[in-house]
């Protein structure tokens, strides 16, 4: 299974807070609207409450039970149909209804028990004009008696309703503004935590822009003003710094030491085999020794130009291809003057090798010497920039192209072993391609060998990944 590349960190905070945030908005929003309603709902509750008792208070009934109604009731509406705020008398013999009740279908309520309360809500009704509606109820029930005589006393019910309409309004314009307000609050509080996470996160910008600066050999280490927290990361990467240095100053100067001292050797070697007074040596044994000296050489040879060249340095400065190119091509055309080769550059602009200058003049002068030594008449060096990938360095596609007589697919892996040379009458040691090898896969790249569609003979192509 495959996955994507990981957010960055500051995408993973922003994400995480604007989570956090909308969750809290969220719930405070219907914490508001909770209390909002229920605050609602029990100013309606007292509001209702206050016209039973104005209704109880004001509501006479005759000798034969029957009821006489408030000349003056608490609130105008309830002389107006349908106007939304009703009146209901529960009597044991049958009930009575305001004015305002008149159309509409009421719900049914039920005797209570004297000094019993109740309210309800919202429940259904329907409205003068047809429609289904919804209502608070709320009910009180009462006693009557005449003169407090116990025998004259009856229960009754006083119900007060009210629909839903002007509740319902009075929480929706709460609503609009509560999410307007959080909304309005929850974007300002999001641009603030942006500015907020982009200053806590600037230490560590700085770490990367340092470390990006090292890597390019524009600083040799991290600076020592860093927060706290990221101290032990810039000292461990100094630390890395430094030890990847000494390491590879010690494998350069144990190869360097190791075929320095291998040389005199061998030179004395040689000059006793060439001496006259060996002339009396048999010859099977001066060509083998000959042959052990010359594999000998060549050994010492390549390990002194690994030691000159040796591991590419993480944190190697940018270094122009052209000049080193021009100098080599200016030395093999001297070499190679007999053959008048003409040399052609297509280099893009501003495009740069990130390593070793040893490596590069190895990478270079392999490559330009094996087309020389093959070519007819032209030889094409071509250098671009290669993949890219986000905040990394570019990568590098180098090639050399030649004119010569090609080489065959099936030989292809021959020629890139050590010691194996393309045609035994040419002159070389074969272990230029194979250095060539050897160093790009130091550089993490690939070398291909493919048949030239510039020139007609060989294209040797090196590519290298984009670098940290």
């Amino acid at each position: 299974m495959s996955w994507g590349q990981p957010r960055s960190l500051r995408a993973r905070q922003l994400l995480a807070a604007s989570l956090g945030l909308l969750a809290f908005l969220a719930l405070a929003g219907v914490a508001l609207d909770r209390a909002f309603l229920e605050t609602a709902e029990n100013n309606l509750r007292q509001r209702l409450t206050s016209y039973a008792l104005a209704y109880a208070a004001d509501t006479d009934f005759g000798r034969g039970g029957e009821i006489i109604p408030p000349y003056d009731p608490p609130d105008p509406r309830f002389d107006r149909p349908g106007s939304g705020l009703y009146a209901e008398v529960i009597l044991p013999n049958g009930h009575w209804d305001s004015m305002s009740a008149q159309g509409p279908v009421l719900p049914d309520g039920g005797m209570l028990k004297p000094a019993e309360e109740s309210f309800e809500g919202p429940l259904p009704l329907t409205e003068i004009n047809g429609k289904p509606g919804e209502a608070y109820r709320y009910g009180r029930g009462l006693i009557w008696s005449v003169d407090g005589d116990p025998k004259s006393e009856f229960q009754y019910t006083i119900f007060i309703l009210e629909d839903t309409s002007a509740l319902r309004h009075q929480v929706g314009v709460f609503r609009q503004a509560l999410w307007r307000y959080l909304g309005g609050a929850g974007v300002i509080l999001l641009l603030l935590q942006a500015l907020i996470m982009q200053w806590s996160l600037r230490p560590l910008k700085r770490v990367i822009e340092e470390l990006k600066r090292v890597q390019r050999g524009m600083a040799s280490r991290m600076s020592e003003r860093h927060p706290r927290e990221l101290e032990p990361l810039t000292e461990s990467i100094n630390a890395f710094i430094e030890s990847e240095r000494e390491n590879l100053d010690r494998q350069r100067n144990t190869l360097a030491d190791l075929a320095h001292s291998l040389k005199t050797p061998l030179a004395v070697l040689r000059a006793r085999l060439d001496d006259d007074s060996g002339a009396q040596m048999d010859q099977e044994l001066r060509e083998d020794l000959d042959l052990q000296l010359r594999r000998m050489n060549e050994l010492v040879s390549y390990q002194l130009a690994r030691a000159a060249s040796g591991g590419h340095a993480l944190f190697a400065a940018p270094i122009a291809i052209e000049p080193h190119a021009e100098e080599i091509v200016r030395g093999l055309e001297k070499v190679y003057a007999a053959k008048g080769i003409l040399c052609e550059f297509d280099l893009a602009d501003g495009v740069q090798f990130h390593g070793e200058p040893g490596d590069l003049q190895e990478l270079l002068g392999n490559l330009l010497e094996n087309a020389f030594k093959w070519a007819n008449a032209r030889v094409l060096l071509t250098v671009k920039p290669g993949e890219t990938a986000a905040q990394r360095r570019p990568g590098l596609l180098l090639a050399v192209d030649d004119d010569g007589p090609g080489i065959p697919a099936e030989k292809v892996a021959t020629i890139l072993q050590r010691g194996v040379r393309g045609d035994e009458r040419v002159q070389g040691h074969g272990i230029g391609l194979a250095i060539v090898q050897d160093l790009v896969r130091g550089y993490r790249g690939t070398l291909d060998v493919t048949a030239s569609e510039e020139l007609g003979g060989t294209r040797f192509e090196v590519k290298l990944p984009p670098g940290l």
